[in-house]
C-alpha cells in the first residue's frame, strides 16, 4: 500500500506487517508507512514463508563444488570439529556478551524482529544476535551447536532497513544452509592472518590441527558460500533491487547516494560479460578475489541478476523445484 504513515494513536486505517505480523494503524499521507515493530515498509503485497524450503533449491552451484572438494579431503570434518573443540565454541560467545549489544525484544527491537522475519522465511531457529561497534562494515556468524549472529555498527549505520534485513537474512542463510561448522573455522583462520594474532597460541594451533591444504580449500569455498547466502537473503527480501542496492553501499560507501543504480547494474553485467568472455580478465579477477574474504560486490550482483533472470528464483520462490543447473 502506497502513500502510507503510521500512527500512533487512535483512527485510520489498521494494516498488518506482511513481514512480521504487527498491526499497523495507518492515515493517507505522503511517504510509505513502515512497521511500527520491525521498520520494514508496510505493503498488500504478499510476503512468501517457506515451511520446508530444500537447501539445495538455491545452493549455488560454486558453492557446491567446492564443498564437495573440501569434503574430499581425508580428515577434514574430524580436523575442524576438533579445531573449534580446542578454540573453545564458548569463547566466541563470551567475547560478545562481553563486548558487544545484544539484541533482545526490548533492546534494539526493530533488528530483533528483522531476525525473526528472517528465520521464520527460511525456516530456522532464531540464533542469538548481537551488534558490535566497528568501523568495517561487516556481519559474521558464528558457532556450531548454538550459533550467532554478530552485526557490525558500521553497518547498520550505512544501510536501509530492508538492506539491513537483506544482511541478516543473509547470515541466517549460513545456518539454514548448514555452514556453520566450517563457516566458522573459515573465520577463525583469517583472524590468525591478523598481525596481532599471528603470533598467539591458537595461530599455533590452528597450525597442528588444519594442514594448509584444509586451510585453502577452506578459504577458497567460504568466498563461494557467500553467494548462495546472498540468494537466501534474495528468498527473505523477495526484491532483487534490495540485495543490488546493499552492493552498491558495500561499493560506495556513504557516496553511494549519489550513485545511479541503474549504472550500478549496468556495471555488474558488464563485469560478468567481460569475466565469461576475457581470458585475462577471468585470471586477474579469479587472482585477486583469492585473497579476499568474500566475493568482490559487483560480481556478487551480477550473480543475483542472472539468478533471477534464470528464472530459477521465481521457481524456487513458487515452491517448484529448481533445476540442477541453477
Amino acid at each position: 500500500m502506497a502513500d502510507l504513515e503510521t500512527l500512533g494513536g487512535e483512527g485510520g486505517e489498521t494494516i498488518r506487517c506482511r513481514y512480521c505480523g504487527q498491526l499497523n494503524n495507518v492515515r493517507t499521507q505522503t511517504g510509505q508507512a513502515r512497521c511500527g515493530r520491525c521498520r520494514l515498509l508496510l505493503s498488500e503485497e504478499p510476503h512468501k514463508k517457506f515451511a520446508h524450503l530444500d537447501k539445495y533449491s538455491y545452493i549455488h552451484p560454486l558453492d557446491s563444488r567446492a564443498l564437495a572438494a573440501l569434503r574430499n579431503i581425508p580428515g577434514i570434518d574430524t580436523a575442524l570439529k576438533k579445531l573449534l573443540e580446542v578454540t573453545g565454541e564458548s569463547a566466541i560467545r563470551v567475547i560478545f556478551t562481553a563486548s558487544a549489544v545484544k539484541v533482545t525484544p526490548k533492546q534494539c527491537p526493530d533488528l530483533y524482529y528483522k531476525l525473526q522475519v528472517a528465520c521464520t522465511t527460511l525456516g530456522v531457529d532464531m540464533p542469538e544476535l548481537f551488534v558490535q561497534q566497528n568501523p568495517i562494515v561487516n556481519a559474521f556468524t558464528g558457532g556450531v551447536k548454538k550459533p550467532l549472529i554478530v552485526l557490525h555498527s558500521q553497518l547498520i549505520e550505512r544501510l536501509n532497513d530492508e538492506e539491513v534485513l537483506a544482511v541478516i537474512a543473509h547470515e541466517v542463510g549460513h545456518i539454514h544452509a548448514e555452514h556453520v561448522l566450517y563457516i566458522t573455522a573459515a573465520r577463525l583462520i583469517e583472524a590468525v592472518t591478523n598481525a596481532a594474532l599471528a603470533a598467539s597460541p591458537v595461530a599455533a594451533l590452528i597450525t597442528q590441527i588444519v594442514s594448509l591444504t584444509m586451510r585453502s580449500a577452506l578459504l577458497a569455498w567460504a568466498r563461494r558460500a557467500e553467494l548462495s547466502c546472498d540468494r537466501a537473503a534474495l528468498l527473505v527480501t523477495q526484491d532483487p533491487d534490495v540485495i543490488g542496492r546493499t552492493m552498491m553501499k558495500l561499493c560506495g560507501g556513504t557516496f553511494a547516494s549519489k550513485i545511479d543504480y541503474d549504472q550500478f547494474l549496468a556495471q555488474a553485467r558488464d563485469f560478468q560479460k567481460n569475466y565469461d568472455q576475457k581470458a585475462l580478465d577471468r585470471f586477474w579477477a579469479d587472482i585477486i578475489n583469492a585473497g579476499l574474504t568474500h566475493p568482490f560486490p559487483v560480481w556478487r550482483v551480477a550473480e543475483i541478476m542472472s539468478w533471477v533472470e534464470s528464472g530459477e528464483y521465481a521457481r524456487v520462490l513458487s515452491g517448484e523445484p529448481a533445476s540442477a543447473a541453477a
